[in-house]
């Protein structure tokens, strides 16, 4: 296996989809999954329940993530050594950046895109309003995954092959710190408040709680098989991604394990709205995504998606 985001009573049920559609959403909300096998993007729509896009992008398209500001999405294509950069409002492709070798995460301040390239051990950083690479970071080895503080003040890198978290200063463009996790780190999300970070240990399955004050693990969590994507909702709740297992494993805040839940095959990605109502699941294995409520954790419907997806962000 390779390791390289109150119901009301009555609810409208869209055909075809498998999707209960709720009005929890104050706005309109997309979701961009990266479908490795089938070399684009599908885009969904919450407030139509359906899937309003495909955008085919470069080859074996990965990790996926999501300019603050939600105008840009940025997909790495491990395949052809390029970032392909969405705008999310024509759901058309405006740039294509080279990067590093097998690109795989993709992170973003406001001011730059952070691209961990696990075949070059190093994170590639491009200007988001010029789409110019200005940088090369080295990290540790078989950089995998990639998030950014809250308040751009900080991007964290896994390392697949380091067992490790490498902080990145964005202002030195510099690592500045190294923290030591579990095996095979992979996946890593960051608590809306900046706060917390949770890392995805694929080779001993287990979740490590890392507080960013001062960047030390102050729990690890035992999960399911394989655990790969990783996402935490604005109520705190963290979603990992069990590939081996096809489940996804919900926790709290502290890492405490909340709830079990059984989704479809090879589930990978993992991607939370920002209103706190659903939280999105990609299953590689049955090229579908899995919808979960938020708060409940309840399965709540799915969609089709490409051949093989894995990466997913979502922006409103």
């Amino acid at each position: 296996m390779r390791s390289h985001g109150v119901v009301v009573a009555v609810l409208a049920v869209v055909a075809g989809t498998g999707f209960d559609v709720s009005p929890k959403w104050p706005t309109r909300v997309q979701v961009f999954v990266a479908n490795s096998g089938s070399d684009n993007v599908t885009v969904y729509d919450t407030r139509l329940g359906e899937v309003v896009a495909t955008i085919g992008v470069g080859d074996y398209p990965t990790g996926v993530g999501a300019h603050p500001s939600g105008h840009r999405v940025y997909v790495a294509n491990e395949s052809s050594n390029t970032v392909s950069v969405i705008d999310t409002r024509t759901r058309s492709v405006v740039a294509t950046v080279p990067v590093g070798a097998n690109p795989f995460g993709v992170a973003a301040t406001p001011t730059h895109a952070y691209v961990t390239n696990f075949g070059s051990h190093d994170v590639t950083v491009f200007d988001t309003a010029t789409n110019a690479p200005v940088k090369t970071i080295p990290v540790g080895r078989f950089p995998h995954s990639a998030v950014a503080a809250p308040d751009g003040s900080r991007v964290y890198v896994t390392n697949n092959g380091s067992d490790s978290v490498t902080v990145i200063d964005p202002t030195a463009q510099a690592p500045v710190q190294t923290i030591p996790v579990g095996v095979f780190p992979s996946g890593i999300a960051i608590s809306f408040d900046g706060k917390r970070l949770y890392v995805a240990n694929t080779g001993d399955d287990t979740v490590t709680v890392i507080d960013t004050g001062g960047n030390r693990p102050t729990a690890t969590t035992k999960v399911g098989n394989a655990p790969l994507g990783v996402s935490v909702t604005p109520g705190g709740r963290v979603h990992v991604a069990n590939t081996g297992s096809d489940t996804v494993s919900i926790l709290g805040p502290t890492g405490k394990l909340l709830d079990t839940v059984k989704v479809q095959r090879m589930p990978e990605g993992s991607a939370a709205a920002p209103d706190d109502s659903f939280v999105y699941i990609t299953n590689t294995g049955s090229d579908t995504v899995s919808i979960l409520d938020a708060e409940s954790g309840k399965p709540a419907g799915s969609f089709g998606a490409g051949r093989q997806p894995e990466g997913v962000a979502v922006t409103s």
